[in-house]
């Protein structure tokens, strides 16, 4: 098994949270250039040490790199009466929301350890989604040329997703992720087109199931199936672990 350490960061901003992630990032490819160019050296002797870190945003809009600004359906004055900020940043994918009732999770892993196949990784990571709320009872699935977890794919008309993701991989290591909507206020999706889909709906763990849900609860079994399927000890920090 694979040691991932593990950090509930709470409620923490966007920015913070991304600069946590890219300072790992650096780290970890620090570690990587130094392996090459000077082998001996105490920086490559160091472990990259592999760090899951799950928040939760305030009311937050996010592009993805390949995303399209016009998805953005509303102005800045109307951002600010809402409480919402918004960030382009360098993940894969168009737009999405983050906000309150939302599990965001960033696994900063260097993929050399587990598996160099970015497709497995966003698999995985959809896995560990669909056996989540499974044990909830709601019937995850996959999209045909989309990513993010999915409800009743079967119908197109009726197909809505109730988990987006989106990734930057560098030399194989991984931040941004995931965010499953579990007792999110879905009203906030109304303001851009998700994901840059415009026929298909948004949903949460709380509308499927009629009842707002127990996020702690929801976190326990996300740490299980994602321990499972990334075949990983958690190993639970109380500060940040650098390699």
């Amino acid at each position: 098994m694979i040691p991932v350490h593990y950090k509930d960061l709470g409620r923490i901003a966007y920015q913070e949270a991304w600069d946590i992630q890219e300072a790992l990032m650096k780290e970890g490819l620090a570690i990587k250039a130094a392996r090459i160019s000077e082998p001996g050296s105490a920086i490559a002797q160091k472990e990259i040490t592999q760090q899951l870190l799950v928040v939760e945003h305030p009311h937050v809009y996010t592009l993805g790199k390949s995303g399209a600004i016009e998805n953005l359906l509303i102005n800045n004055q109307l951002m600010t009466e809402l409480g919402v900020s918004f960030y382009k940043t360098n993940r894969g994918g168009d737009i999405t929301y983050h906000g309150p009732g939302q599990l965001v999770a960033y696994p900063v892993l260097d993929l050399e350890a587990f598996k160099t196949d970015l497709g497995w990784y966003m698999r995985s990571l959809e896995e560990v989604i669909i056996q989540t709320i499974a044990a909830y009872g709601i019937k995850g699935e996959r999209l045909p040329g989309s990513t993010g977890v999915w409800l009743d794919t079967h119908d197109l008309s009726k197909a809505r997703k109730i988990c987006a993701m989106g990734v930057k991989c560098s030399r194989w290591i991984t931040i941004h992720g995931l965010a499953l909507n579990v007792n999110t206020d879905l009203s906030f999706f109304g303001h851009i087109v998700p994901c840059g889909i415009t026929d298909k709906g948004v949903t949460s763990m709380a509308k499927e199931l009629g009842s707002p849900v127990a996020e702690e609860e929801v976190k326990r079994e996300f740490l299980k199936q994602f321990a499972k399927i990334f075949d990983a000890a958690i190993l639970p920090e109380t500060s940040i672990a650098h390699g």
